[in-house]
Parts: structure tokens; C-alpha cells; sequence
């Protein structure tokens, strides 16, 4: 079964507003998390939609615009470092995910989560390991979490020029490290991560 017929095997049974799930971020040392929820169009196929991190840079960027355009709704949450320092990263990624649903115009009857799952959200789900692998729909949420991510992780750049985070987006590289060791965390690092707390450097100014 391809990952559309899957959403479609679901629509068969009466689900009629499906909203696919993912985040990214998840495991970077800065920055926020940030999930999608993504509401497809019944019929609509985008040709060599799959998971976010199998597909390039520029790529991503051509099916971003193909989701918008073949989706009836998209919401999106975002939970900061501060707030995942406060209360771990497994409880902030079902936070932008409970917002990203919120954040949709309308109320799904099925929630397809990424290997989650929304105890607080009183709607049906589905929790599939590796769901981008298998719904059409979480792949979809897959590459505008990470699009909407990466284009914070830009913008963030500009404000924290020495750590090039439009290159490494936060996630662990060498690059990343290196420049931790040299500056120390900035304000934007996530101060409970060990990666990030074995440094034991002063903080740099904000």
C-alpha cells in the first residue's frame, strides 16, 4: 500500500478529515520544535512526497508549495528552547503538536501522529512508527515542520551570526560544536541537553 491508498484505506472507513502529524527539531541543541498538522485534499497526489529527511534542501521547498496548494487546512505550533528546557522535549513536542491542531480552521476526526500520541486531545488517533513512511498525510506534515523550522532557523541566524545556524539548523554537526566550544551557549541553546550543558562555558550575551 503506497502512502496515499493508506489515507485513503482511512477515508473508507469514515474518516473524512484527516490531519497527519510531525514535527522537527525534535533532537537539535537550539532552537524551537515544531509540528504540523496537515489536512489533505481527498483525491490529491503529489508526486515524490515522502519523509522530510529524505529529501534535499530544494526539494523540500518545491513540496512545501505542492502541500499548500493540494491541502483544505494546515496548522502549525511552535514551542521555544525555554519552554523545553521547563518541561523536556518530549512534553514540548506534544505541546506544538496540540497547537498545530489548534491552530487548523477545522476540527479533524482523525489525528495520523508521527509515533505520538495526544492524551489531552479528545479526538480518534493513530500513532504509527514511522508514520511518514505510510500516510500520505505525515509525510506532508513532515516537510512543513520542517520548511516552517528551517526558515526560523534562518531568521535566527541573523541574530546569532557566529553559530551558522542557517547551515546547521541546530542539530548537532561538528560545525555546531565547534562553535559551542568557542562562544558557549547563546540564549537560543537548550540548557538542559547534555551535548549542551557538558560544555560548562559561560553563557554568551543574549
Amino acid at each position: 500500500m503506497d502512502i496515499f491508498e493508506h489515507d485513503e484505506s482511512l477515508r473508507k472507513k469514515g474518516f473524512s478529515i484527516i490531519a497527519g502529524i510531525d514535527e522537527a527539531g525534535r533532537g537539535t541543541l537550539a532552537g524551537p520544535v515544531v509540528a504540523a498538522a496537515v489536512v489533505l485534499r481527498e483525491g490529491e497526489r503529489i508526486d515524490r512526497l515522502r519523509d522530510s529527511k529524505k529529501v534535499p534542501e530544494k526539494e523540500r521547498e518545491y513540496l512545501f508549495n505542492k502541500i499548500h496548494n493540494a491541502s483544505i487546512d494546515i496548522g502549525i505550533g511552535i514551542v521555544g528552547s525555554e519552554e523545553i528546557d521547563r518541561v523536556n522535549i518530549l512534553r514540548a513536542t506534544k505541546l506544538a503538536m496540540q497547537q498545530a491542531v489548534g491552530n487548523l480552521s477545522m476540527t479533524p476526526d482523525l489525528l495520523v501522529i508521527d509515533a505520538v500520541s495526544l492524551a489531552a486531545m479528545p479526538i480518534k488517533q493513530l500513532s504509527p512508527i514511522k508514520g511518514e513512511d505510510k500516510s500520505a498525510s505525515v509525510a506532508a506534515a513532515s516537510i512543513v515542520a520542517k520548511c516552517v523550522r528551517d526558515n526560523i532557523m534562518r531568521d535566527l541566524h541573523l541574530q546569532y551570526p557566529e553559530y551558522n545556524f542557517d547551515r546547521h539548523k541546530g542539530y548537532s554537526t561538528k560545525e555546531h560544536l565547534d562553535m559551542l566550544k568557542i562562544y558557549g551557549p547563546c540564549a537560543i541553546h537548550r540548557k538542559s541537553f547534555q551535548r549542551v550543558m557538558s560544555l560548562e562555558l559561560p553563557l554568551s550575551p543574549p
